[in-house]
């Protein structure tokens, strides 16, 4: 606790706070800068970061949501994949609430379909074994984060002989997306605070691109809010000596290989392919997909499904907003229709969502707290 402690310090947070001001005085151009991942966002919010930050440093919440950038028409065909025979579906839990075009999977719940929130991929092996005539449907959502533990959980599969496990996979790679940002002349990003989860799977060298390409300094960091100061000020000076390096301040979890042995799970199980992200539309090679020696593994394949993608709820404005072209108060659904009880799009559900960030922390300015 006391190693926790230390990075959730007021005096440490303040000493970053002023010094981040005075780099600021010294670099008084406007910054525009993205932090890419869900967890970052919540983070600023929790611990009031947007509040003491300098009126020339704009923070702006990216697409770091897997849930979020999911397409609709991943929850439509996983919606179709439970109402077939003696199918279990598995998910992690912010899935359920995500809506589909006419259902979604809490309601679905409600109405007697079999579908269990599981906290790990593993999970669904316990749940194959145990119910050797159902039909097992494990939803494979996320970023390199959990991608490794779905492979696992595939390798393990084979190993014990499981023929009724199968994977809907719409995992996700996050520096693709990245690229595809900074190509957007709209956005006018100066810097990126990057994520130290999906960091610590894949390490640094898939950021240089930012770079060597783009001239654009990025910082790996934590989720404390010493880990954030510190990342924005190492961000703002780099900006400041025109130095678009990539850094990383979180060498505590971080290197700059990353870890080999979860590349390696991944590398065993996936193939990289081109990907749509809700709002954003197909990225080049910014997906993953089991490879021909997994599969069987496959639900797709192994329900005979064809899966065509599709975004989005009529009037819901997510793309804009995981895009970082406008925040969710410019949604006119936003706390009007769209609430966490009846989210309208995938960014009110996940509690890494920018729209359910701005629900929960969000105060208009001059407007006191109820």
């Amino acid at each position: 606790m006391k190693f926790v402690d230390e990075f959730r310090s007021n005096d440490y947070s303040k000493r970053l706070v002023e010094n981040l001001r005075t780099i600021s005085r010294s670099y008084p151009q406007k910054v525009n800068i993205m932090e890419v991942c869900g967890t970052h966002t919540m983070a600023i919010f929790r611990y009031g970061i947007r509040d003491v930050l300098p009126a020339n440093v704009t923070l702006i919440s990216g697409p770091g949501c897997p849930v979020c950038v999911t397409p609709q028409s991943y929850i439509d065909t996983a919606l179709e994949l439970i109402c077939r025979k003696d199918v279990i579906m598995a998910t992690f839990g912010d899935m359920m609430k995500v809506p589909g075009r006419r259902s979604s999977l809490l309601k679905k719940k409600a109405e007697g379909a079999d579908i269990r929130i599981v906290y790990s991929p593993m999970d669904c092996l316990t749940l194959a074994t145990e119910n050797p005539s159902k039909q097992i449907v494990f939803l494979a959502v996320g970023f390199e984060t959990t991608a490794p533990m779905t492979a696992v959980t595939a390798i393990e599969a084979r190993k014990n002989g499981l023929s009724n496990l199968f994977f809907f996979t719409a995992h996700k790679i996050v520096p693709p997306v990245m690229k595809a940002l900074v190509n957007d002349k709209e956005l006018n990003l100066d810097g990126f605070l990057l994520p130290g989860n999906v960091s610590a799977i894949i390490g640094t060298e898939p950021y240089e691109f930012l770079s060597t390409d783009f001239n654009i300094p990025g910082v790996v960091t934590g989720f404390e809010p010493v880990d954030i100061l510190q990342g924005l000020n190492t961000l703002v000076s780099l900006l400041s000596k025109r130095d678009p390096i990539i850094a990383n301040d979180y060498k505590r979890i971080v290197r700059t290989h990353g870890n080999s042995e979860a590349k390696e799970y991944m590398n065993k199980a996936f193939d990289i392919v081109d990907s749509n992200w809700r709002g954003i539309g197909k990225v080049p090679k910014s997906g993953l997909e089991l490879n021909r020696d997994f599969e069987e593994f496959d639900a797709l394949k192994h329900f005979e499904i064809s899966y065509e993608e599709y975004d989005g709820s009529s009037g819901c404005r997510c793309g804009e907003i995981l895009k970082g072209k406008i925040n969710p108060t410019q949604c006119p659904l936003f706390k009007q229709v769209c609430t966490p009880e009846n989210p309208i799009g995938s960014c009110m559900v996940s509690s890494e969502g920018t729209c359910a960030a701005y629900f929960r922390y969000y105060k208009e300015p001059g407007k006191m707290e109820e």
